[in-house]
Formats: structure tokens, sequence, C-alpha cells
């Protein structure tokens, strides 16, 4: 049993009211945030009331939904009508934004829990959680090493359980790969699936709003609440594969599960070992293990940082100083000002991206770069379209190594940046992938492997995944931290 369906029968069976589990929550948030940093606003005030209102329906005989009452929360690029959302940068200190982000919308209409808003990389760009203004969320497994990004503050808190579950957003592993480097399960939905409206946009081709969960169970019980149409997203589809909880559990013998040789290549041997040991576990589950190339994700990590960075360069600059967040105090002219306000506003990593999106578009090298990116991305669209032809799900490592130390990111940035290898594909394709913990290093820190879907097709990447966490349940073990349910 996930940790919402628990949580659902103590509720309905009154082992504990709604309020009662929120402090109990928040107890533990004030106890371990210190040292974790996963939360940079706690929302107690509003926890509490969403909590008294469950209880009235309990106490008044009416039915609760399955998260109604759970507490849970959101990433801090999700938008929340009146609650500070800042991307944890300084740009965008003090902004309470006048409306709510569908997602939100659609849980807060069940009687979701927000415990606060959680940790990030700045804008979502960085592949640790430390370029976060207000400094990274570390893993529950060990302080000293990241949680990851740029979800890395729900990846955290879900890990620690101080949130029974979160949102994140995954641009290019955002969700997957904190999800692997804190034990836990993170799916990335297909592009389209989940309504981005309200989400702060990074790169508005690529990001993509999914849940961080326990287990997979939970993961699918979220994803079903949260993936419905909304025409205030123009690339909004809904969940056109139809839900996927009830399809839990469903046999996976004759499955075919490929892996491609690639996105083997360059993986530490602690990772590749647990991916193989995953692979002998479905075989002996009757499912049938296909090998095969795909030559082209040598392409996916030069394309992925071109289109992201283009398309950041044009979202980001709506960071003005006039309208909304920081402004610089002292200037001279508006030029000045707008020059002054984004020099001392946005991090250097978002700089960085900022200045290479922008080199990318402009006159001269477009056709070099951005042109030449969208056409290759198109080349890896039917790569994995070719591949599904030869199986049902792709296996792969979530990321090619476990979570590193606290400020290896700045050190060795190069390698950071190669985190994302195995994640990115899928972004790029705009396929469903679901990160699930599949093993152990020498010093206890969790490897994840992640499964990969046709379009609309989670409900056969999470069975998959279910299947393989009630066979290997000795890979989703808990942390010494938060709420023991």
């Amino acid at each position: 049993m996930g940790t919402i369906s628990k949580i659902h029968e103590m509720l309905v069976s009154k082992q504990c009211s709604c309020t009662e589990l929120t402090k109990s929550y928040l107890d533990e948030i004030e106890k371990s945030n210190g040292e974790l940093n996963a939360y940079v606003n706690i929302t107690g005030e509003e926890a509490l009331k969403a909590a008294e209102q469950v209880d009235k329906k309990i106490s008044g005989g009416e039915e609760i939904g399955m998260l109604e009452g759970v507490p849970m929360t959101l990433k801090d690029n999700i938008s929340t009508k009146g609650i500070e959302t800042t991307c944890c940068s300084k740009i965008l200190t003090g902004y309470k934004p006048i409306y709510n982000a569908t997602v939100w919308d659609e849980l807060a209409n069940q009687n979701a829990v927000m415990l606060g808003k959680t940790n990030m990389d700045e804008f979502a760009m960085g592949s640790s959680c430390e370029t976060s203004y207000f400094g990274g969320a570390t893993n529950p497994f060990n302080t000293k090493h990241v949680s990851g990004g740029s979800s890395g503050g729900v990846a955290s808190a879900v890990g620690a359980n101080i949130a029974a579950y979160g949102l994140g957003s995954d641009t290019g592993g955002s969700i997957r790969q904190p999800a692997s480097f804190c034990g836990i399960v993170g799916l990335k939905p297909t592009y389209g699936a989940v309504s981005r409206y309200g989400l702060i946009a990074y790169a508005s081709s690529l990001d993509q709003i999914g849940p961080i969960t326990k287990s997979v169970e939970d993961a699918s019980i979220v994803f079903d609440a949260i993936s419905k149409f909304d025409d205030r997203d123009s690339t909004s589809q809904g969940n056109l594969g139809g839900e996927t909880y009830s399809k839990l559990n469903n046999d996976i013998k004759g499955m075919k599960i490929g892996i491609a040789h690639e996105y083997l290549d360059g993986v530490r041997d602690d990772v590749k070992e647990s991916i193989l040991k995953a692979a002998e576990v479905y075989k002996s589950l009757g499912a049938e293990i296909v090998y095969f190339d795909l030559p082209e994700l040598k392409f996916a990590l030069p394309v992925y940082y071109i289109i992201a960075c283009a398309e950041a360069s044009s979202n980001l600059g709506r960071y003005d100083g006039i309208r909304f967040g920081y402004k610089t105090e002292h200037y001279n002219g508006t030029h000045d000002m707008v020059c002054r306000t984004r020099s001392e506003g946005f991090g250097d990593e978002v700089k960085k991206r900022i200045l290479l999106g922008t080199y990318v578009l402009s006159a001269g090298y477009y056709d070099a770069y951005y042109k030449k990116a969208q056409n290759l991305r198109g080349t890896i669209v039917k790569a994995f379209d070719n591949a599904f032809e030869k199986c049902d799900v792709i296996l792969a490592p979530t990321v090619p190594m476990t979570a590193f130390e606290m400020g290896h990111a700045v050190s060795d940035p190069i390698e950071t940046y190669l985190t994302d290898i195995c994640t990115v594909p899928v972004n790029i394709a705009g396929l469903p992938g679901v990160s699930v913990p599949c093993g152990f290093n020498a010093n206890g820190m969790p490897i994840g492997m992640q499964l990969i879907g046709k379009r609309f097709d989670e409900s056969t990447i999470l069975n998959a995944a279910y299947k393989y966490q009630q066979a290997a349940p000795e890979n989703f073990k808990d942390t010494k931290w938060g709420v023991k349910l």
C-alpha cells in the first residue's frame, strides 16, 4: 500500500484527524528543514484551513476522495494565488501570483493540503538544486550530498517524509534525476498530458509537470488527478491513454523491454550493474529483454541545451524590474534600470543560459545552431518511433551516477551537465518516463532506473514499474526523517 492510500485509510477510519496529521507534518518540517533545506516557504496556516475542511466532511459522514487531506508540496515555480512563488530567484522575491496553476486548482478543489513551496534550482536551471537563491536542498540519505535538480526540494521533502507527495517540473530530467538521487519515484508525463498553465516557464516546448512520490502507486494516483485537458494551455491534450491506477498489476508476461546500448555508454559500473539486475528481474516476471542500437542519442544533449537555452532567453525577457519582482535601487534611465535589475536579480547559471540562448538565436548563428538543433530533434523523435517497433518499453539508467557531494557542481560543472545525458532524450521526443529506485552504491546512495514509453502510454510504464516494485521491494528504502505512518 502506498503512502496516499495509507493516509486515506487513516482518515476514513478516523485513526487520526486531518488536522492532527497536518500538524505532525508541520512539526517534522520545523525539526528537519534547517538541515534539509527542502522548503523555502512553509504555508502552515493555509494547510490547517484545508485540513479543517476535510475534518468537517468526515465528521459529517461525507465520503472523501483519495487525495483529500493528504499533505503535499509544490515546486516553487508552480503558481499559487496570493502565495509567494519565486522560482528560487532573487528577481522574483516578493512575487505573489494573482492566479493558480491549473494543477494546483485541480488538487485544491480536492482539498489537498499544501504544506509549502519547495526548493529548486533557480528557474529550474541546474542539476543539483544548488543554483537556488536560498541555497540547495540536501539528500535525505546523506545530507552532505545533493538532492538533485531542478526539483530537488520536492524530492528531498518526499524522500524525508515531510510531504506525502509533491509536484515538480521536468524540462530535461528535473523530476526523474532528483527522484533517482533520493531513492523515490518520479514521473515525467507525455508532453501535453498535464497542463502547463501557471508553470513559470523555462523552455516551453520541453517543460512538463509531474508527480514525485514514495511509490509507483502514489505516482499513478496523482497523475490521474492532474492529467486533465485545459483549454488555457494551447498544448494541452489531457490523459489520452486513460486512467493508469486501475491498470496497475496487469501481467507483463511477454512484454518486450528494450535496452539501447548507447544508454549504457559512459555509465558508472555500479549503475550499469543495477540496470542489468533490473532486467533480470523483468525476465523472471516473463518479460523479454531486447537489445538494440539508438545512435541518435549522441545528439540529445547538445540539441537539448541549444533549444532549452534559446527558449529560456525568450521566456525570461519578461523580467525587467517594471512589472513585478526585484528592481534595482540605483540606475540612470530605463535601459540602465533593466540591465542592472537583470544583472543583480539573476544568478550566474541563469545568466549563462540566457546568453547562450540569445547567441544561438542571433543573426548569422540561427541556422548553424538553433535550426540545426530543431532538425535533429525531429531525427530523435523518429528514432524513438522506430525503437518502439522493436519493444513496448525502454529500460535505461535515470542518471549515469549517484548523488554527488554538495559543492561538486561548482568544482566540476561539465560532469554536472552530463547528469542529464540519459533524461533529456525523453523531453526532446515528448515521451513519458518514470524513474524508479533499483539499487544502492557501496556508500548506500540510491540508484535509479527509468522506464520510457510511447506517447500517452503512461499506464504501460507505470504498470511495469509497479511490477518491479513488487518484485524488488528492498530497493524502496525509507529514510530516518519525518512522519512515520
